[in-house]
């Protein structure tokens, strides 16, 4: 070589630059790998310290993350999924008692449950996602495995909650009922006491004595005075037959009797057209005829209906006044059919009105309807009331009390009872706080009181307050033991699940072996992702496959 030639470098072969790379790229995805394996180790870890956590003394302190309280450790620390410090726990005083209590042997826990949801249970005490405390499932509770009504359970309740709800038991026992029956009822006009003023003949009002509807009128009273031609003419025969039987009495060929017959037919003429004996009276003793007669009301009682002015002309058959009377009304009251055949014809009644709250008044039923309503499916009952103040006034509603012939049976308080529509279930006291459902047959009731005929026997207690409480709790207890017919419980329902790469992944980080997971079939292929080695494997193919390409670029010409 001479110093006028080019210095010479020397390259390193392309094969050790190749192995290089592809060792270097090998490195890096394994060391990715690993980093994500010991990341999900140690959460896994601890989420284990969390769960192991909930299993220590109620005594030692716990940490949980304010955003997850399902992370739970027992020393300080940051949340693995959001790196929030952990906030420290203080001691559930329910959890506590619960574990002395299992401990010394007095009841045994079978499960834990989620007081907001029951479906979410655990074989330890914890908090669900809310922070609130678990409730312990004792096995004493789910000693019934069947209980006498579907869908309920028995339910043991401490003499303190007791108070506190306010539950409150009565004593089944003997007595009275079904002598009375409570329902609505109307004031409505006595039908048989209605009466019309009306004019048997045509002729004109010349003057008006009752000129507005509602005055209080009376037998005898005079409504109106009416001038009518055929009045006149009939006065005119009437006066001429007083006349003739002066004259032909005076007579002794014309006998007494025949001169009496036509006076006494003219006089029932005039009466037939309501002209009143004080007026024939007037007309006989005077000899003379009145330009107007008037007319009197036939019976006492208030106007209810005026159709009269003065000057109107009024044809044969008008009717210008209508009248009331209202010393005795009635009441309508609608009967169900499940009770009409306890009504019958004259049995007693008593009715209130809110217009006199003190007071009740007596009556009787005077008719029942034949005919049923199809709207309100019950019957009309009439119930004669009298009314000699005036106080029921038609249209007036009040409570009607249809009283019957009572018989002693077994009765309970309505309260009581909680009606499901096809079902009567009523909570027994059966002592030690405890209290179970029942069904019951109901048949009578008096508003107060019902009749049972069946389910009961007397001297037993039943709930009348708070008996609604106890029929949730007891739907609710019987959700849980129905969950806990189906299968045991293993794990609380909101267990982690792994997924089948992270679980395989820590598994071999472990060291524990591997076994293939099943992969589900799908609509469309798709790509399977590639496994590191397999990534790196292509990668240097890669880089071989572009090494070779420029090692060719540089031979050809």
């Amino acid at each position: 070589m001479t110093d006028s030639d080019p210095p010479v470098i020397e390259q390193a072969p392309k094969s050790s630059r190749r192995v290089t790379l592809s060792t270097l790229i090998t490195v890096t995805l394994l060391s990715s790998v690993a980093s994500g394996v010991l990341g999900f180790f140690l959460a896994q870890r601890h989420g284990t310290s969390g769960s192991a956590g909930q299993g220590v003394s109620s005594g030692a302190e716990k940490y949980q993350c304010p955003m997850h309280p399902t992370i739970i450790q027992d020393h300080p620390g940051e949340c693995p999924i959001c790196g929030m410090k952990l906030v420290k726990v203080p001691n559930s005083p329910s959890a506590s008692s619960d574990a002395k209590a299992a401990s010394a042997g007095e009841r045994r826990v079978l499960f834990y449950r989620s007081p907001m949801d029951p479906k979410q249970t655990s074989p330890t005490a914890r908090k669900d996602e809310m922070g609130m405390d678990y409730v312990p499932v004792y096995a004493d509770e789910m000693a019934n495995d069947k209980p006498s009504v579907p869908g309920l359970s028995a339910v043991e309740i401490d003499p303190n909650r007791q108070q506190l709800i306010g539950l409150t038991t009565v004593e089944a026992k003997m007595a009275k009922i079904g002598g009375s029956w409570r329902t609505v009822g109307r004031v409505v006009v006595d039908e048989t006491r209605v009466h019309h003023a009306n004019v048997k003949i045509s002729g004109f009002v010349e003057h008006i004595y009752v000129d507005f509807i509602g005055k209080q009128v009376y037998r005898g009273t005079p409504l109106f005075s009416m001038y009518s031609p055929d009045l006149l003419a009939a006065q005119d025969e009437f006066l001429l037959a007083l006349k003739n039987r002066g004259i032909l009495g005076a007579s002794s060929a014309s006998p007494l009797a025949q001169n009496d017959t036509l006076v006494n037919a003219t006089r029932r003429k005039l009466m037939l057209w309501d002209v009143s004996e004080k007026t024939l009276d007037h007309i006989a003793q005077t000899g003379e005829t009145l330009k107007t007669i008037t007319f009197y009301s036939p019976a006492n009682g208030v106007i209810t209906k005026k159709d009269v002015v003065h000057g109107m002309k009024l044809d044969a058959g008008a009717m210008p006044y209508e009248i009331v009377d209202l010393s005795s009304v009635w009441v309508v009251a609608d009967v169900y059919e499940s009770e009409l055949r306890f009504v019958k014809e004259g049995m007693l009644a008593s009715l209130t009105l809110n217009a006199f709250p003190n007071r009740e008044f007596n009556g009787k039923a005077a008719f029942i309807d034949p005919m049923l309503d199809p709207m309100t499916r019950t019957v009309k009952v009439r119930l004669s009331f009298p009314n000699p103040a005036k106080e029921l006034k038609p249209e007036m509603f009040g409570e009607v009390v249809l009283k019957g012939t009572p018989h002693e049976a077994l009765t309970i308080p309505a309260d009581a009872v909680i009606d499901s529509g096809t079902t009567h279930v009523v909570f027994v006291a059966v002592g030690s706080g405890k209290f179970e459902p029942r069904l019951v047959d109901v048949v009578k009731s008096n508003g107060d009181l019902v009749e049972v005929t069946s389910g009961l026997t007397v001297g037993e207690r039943v709930v009348t307050r708070a008996n609604f409480l106890i029929d949730s709790e007891s739907r609710l207890k019987a959700s849980l033991s129905a969950l806990t017919d189906d299968a045991k419980l293993t794990q609380p329902e909101s267990a982690r699940v792994l997924p089948a790469t992270q679980a395989s992944a820590t598994a071999s980080a472990l060291g524990a072996p591997v076994s293939a997971p099943t992969v589900a079939p799908r609509r469309k292929a798709t790509t399977a992702p590639a496994t590191p080695a397999a990534t790196a494997h292509d990668m240097n193919s890669m880089t071989t496959g572009h090494d070779a390409h420029e090692h060719h670029g540089a031979e050809s010409p």
